[in-house]
């Protein structure tokens, strides 16, 4: 036998050092930091800005976050490694800020009494109080006046009896400035920078300059400046007078008191309130009011029981709608049927909020195409009658939302194995028996979660109500501007923007904690029950 000699393998040899990135490719290339100090130099230098504006405004709390937050964000991006970080850091920062911290601060205001009358500080209110109520000084002086306008904002420019030019406007008292021009009499009528206003711009803008209170100094005591016609002010001083030691107005001419009731105003001893107030906390007063105050008690009920009665019957029928028109255009030797379906989705396609202007167009009483052309000229209230508006909303929402399920359901059918159909027919099952005991619980198993998702969706579908019947029509009996149509989240809209009784955040801040519990409970409750859809699968 021929022996061969075997030879030792010789490994292929070893490349030291680590594996050379590619030219002009990766974070660590030219290109990738020269980025990347870009846009850490942008993002620097709008978080110093921010941070110089809080300082300024002595929001302490506040910069201490954002500096905070601005140095973990360089320490992220300049050390090496950390590559998940870099790629989580901008959707953490954004989840705090745009959901966690508005999460926190409505929970924060509806504690308060925060809204019109009470958005401040109390010695801001004490201040406003006294520069609000003031009566003109009998005997006051005249001073020779011009009003100017610089960033929107308008200013006084007046001349003192000793011919001292001085400025001032609404949150800024007077404080002399040398002119830049002067009339006939001596008088200033120009500084540099400002724009003096002429006598037709004065008239353009008369109320607001007749309204324009101009402090004398930082001593709401020593009254304000007036003027009637753009040329001559007078001395104003408080009619309310404020004692510090006993923390209470006095009118002047009534001889009323008005002491601080320990809720954010100042009340006399009848129960009358000055208009002006401060914010406090209130406890849980907000949400006792919602189901105690007369006004609200009975339309926020209402207002309840029509949300979830809205919500259901949205997903009921758009589901059922929907998942009719997936079977019917989910038969293979159907012709047409891309085009039927691209049909099928148009509404999917235009804006919520547009179609809702469209359609209330088409359903007006007196002008709607429906009315007129469908229905020849028939006067059917479909946006005045309570029962007839519910129903215009839900035909709209259905035509809105069909599409949707359309699609989510086109998409279940075809994924469905077709050997449990083709089974169940050679047991002699019917087609009705086929759904209903074996496509539908399978459907349900993948669709279930949506249908959650779409009740939660229409809990707080906003812009189909207030678009189409703008919440109407409106309950009688109460002051608050709530309909038969409003659903709570377009209730919470109108009491925090005051369309009715004034701007009442923490009111409002409450009603959206209820949607939350509300939804999150249903929510949570479905998905528990869902799991038994699970052993289907």
């Amino acid at each position: 036998m021929v022996e061969i000699e075997e030879k030792p393998s010789v490994a292929p040899p070893r490349r030291h050092g680590k594996r050379p990135r590619s030219a002009g490719r990766g974070p660590d290339s030219l290109g990738g930091i020269l980025a990347k100090i870009i846009l850490l130099g942008i993002t620097d230098a709008v978080a110093a800005f921010i941070l110089f504006q809080l300082a300024l405004s002595a929001e302490w709390m506040i910069f201490g976050i954002s500096l905070l937050t601005t140095l973990v964000i360089n320490w992220i991006y300049l050390r090496r490694g950390g590559l998940p970080a870099k790629y989580l850091a901008p959707g953490i920062i954004f989840l705090l800020v745009f959901q966690v911290f508005v999460m926190i601060f409505s929970t924060y205001i509806a504690f308060t009494n925060y809204g019109d009358g009470h958005n401040s500080t109390k010695a801001d209110a004490i201040a406003s109080i006294q520069l609000s109520a003031s009566e003109r000084v009998p005997d006051s002086p005249q001073f020779p006046t011009s009003v100017l306008e610089k960033g929107g904002s308008y200013f006084l420019l007046v001349t003192t009896p000793e011919g001292e030019a001085r400025i001032g406007s609404a949150g800024k008292p007077l404080e002399t400035v040398t002119p830049s021009a002067t009339g006939p009499t001596g008088a200033a009528t120009g500084v540099e920078g400002y724009t003096t206003l002429d006598f037709a711009t004065l008239l353009a803008h008369q109320q607001e300059i007749t309204a324009l209170t101009v402090p004398i100094s930082e001593n709401p005591e020593e009254g304000a400046l007036k003027t009637a016609d753009g040329s001559t002010s007078y001395v104003y001083t408080p009619k309310l007078k404020y004692d510090a030691n006993a923390d209470t107005f006095t009118d002047t001419a009534t001889g009323a008191s008005y002491a601080d009731n320990g809720r954010g105003s100042f009340v006399a001893e009848d129960g009358t309130a000055l208009n002006t107030g401060w914010k406090v906390n209130v406890g849980l007063d907000n949400f006792q009011r919602a189901f105690t105050d007369p006004n609200l008690q009975g339309p926020l009920l209402q207002v309840i029981a029509w949300t979830f009665a809205f919500a259901i019957l949205s997903v009921a029928t758009t589901f059922a709608l929907g998942l009719f028109l997936a079977i019917t255009f989910n038969r293979a030797d159907l012709k047409g049927q891309k085009i039927y379906r691209i049909l099928m989705i148009l509404p999917y396609a235009f804006p919520a909020f547009l179609s809702g202007l469209v359609w209330s167009g088409l359903l007006n009483p007196e002008f709607g195409f429906i009315n007129n052309a469908l229905l020849g000229g028939a006067d059917i209230p479909w946006l005045t009658d309570p029962v007839l508006a519910k129903i215009s909303v839900l035909m709209v929402n259905l035509w809105l939302g069909y599409p949707y399920m359309f699609l989510v359901c086109t998409g279940a059918l075809q994924s469905l194995p077709e050997e449990v159909d083709e089974a169940a027919r050679m047991d002699g099952a019917s087609v009705w028996k086929i759904f209903t005991a074996i496509k539908l619980p399978l459907l349900l198993v993948s669709l279930a979660p949506l249908l959650i998702s779409s009740f939660a969706f229409n809990f707080n579908n906003f812009n189909v109500i207030y678009m189409l019947t703008g919440g109407g029509p409106r309950f009688e009996g109460t002051t608050f501007d709530i309909g038969s149509t409003d659903i709570l989240i377009t209730m919470v809209y109108k009491i925090a923007f005051g369309t009715g009784t004034g701007r009442d955040y923490g009111l409002a801040s409450a009603l959206a904690i209820l949607i939350f519990i509300i939804v999150a409970v249903v929510s949570a409750l479905s998905f528990k029950k869902t799991k038994a859809l699970e052993e289907l699968n």
